[in-house]
């Protein structure tokens, strides 16, 4: 294979195939490599793409940088429905792949301890809105954006704000007693894009995957309880944000 390695996660020998069609960035198929015991899934890029020089240029590049996520996710969730992987991050390049496997033998001894933790485990991520900030001039008397009468509705949107964040820190609290993990990110971050409106809570949830459908209950009746906060549901994931390989 030549080429420079990109590098989607680390994994455990798994015995079910991906899917024969799967391809990743630069729209070639990953392939495995093996390793002490551990498994990296790796595809070939192009150098004058992905060498260092124009890599830092490339990542620089919104676009190319969302379609390249795009990719990384796609082999990501194709190998977290056969196994429970360890996500690296975005455009992890290596020259060959003695690189590749330099870098298993050196983090093994962490690979191995974070893969025994997140193993039978999956990322689900929940996000609370307030209300979307008002645009004047964009609607009319009445539409979108205005309060009760075709008004600003700014105090309403204050007090909805003020609703959001109170039942955003009684339901992190709630999900985070049933999770094994919680951790909250700033409302740009994340692993997957934002909707418009306020984001009061943007959390991620390390959850057994034999606890997954009582944990989305859990959301669904919290939601159905508070109907005028937007609450939205993500997931299964790989556990992107309890690896400390997010970007």
């Amino acid at each position: 294979m030549s080429g420079l390695r990109y590098v989607y996660a680390v994994c455990r020998p798994f015995g079910t195939p991906l899917p024969a069609q799967l391809t990743g960035v630069a729209g070639v198929p990953p392939k495995q490599l093996t390793h002490h015991g551990l498994v990296a899934l790796v595809g070939r890029v192009p150098p004058e793409e992905f060498a260092e020089r124009p890599l830092r240029a490339r990542l620089e590049d919104p676009e190319w940088f969302a379609e390249t996520s795009r990719a990384h996710r796609n082999v990501v969730d194709a190998l977290t429905v056969v196994t429970s992987p360890l996500p690296l991050r975005v455009a992890t390049v290596f020259p060959d792949d003695s690189g590749v496997r330099a870098m298993m033998e050196k983090r093994e001894d962490d690979f191995r301890r974070t893969l025994d933790r997140l193993d039978g485990r999956v990322e689900w991520g929940v996000r609370v809105y307030g209300e979307a900030p008002h645009q004047e001039g964009r609607h009319g008397s009445g539409g979108p954006g205005r309060g009760e009468g075709g008004g600003s509705g700014r105090g309403g949107s204050y007090a909805g704000d003020r609703r959001a964040g109170e039942f955003a820190r009684g339901l992190h609290e709630t999900l985070s007693g049933r999770a094994e993990a919680g951790r909250t990110h700033t409302p740009g971050g994340g692993t997957q894009p934002l909707a418009p409106g306020r984001t009061v809570l943007n959390a991620a949830y390390l959850v057994p995957r034999s606890e997954s459908e009582a944990f989305v209950e859990l959301v669904q009746r919290a939601r159905a309880a508070e109907p005028g906060v937007r609450v939205e549901l993500g997931g299964p994931w790989a556990a992107y944000s309890f690896t400390g390989e997010e970007p």
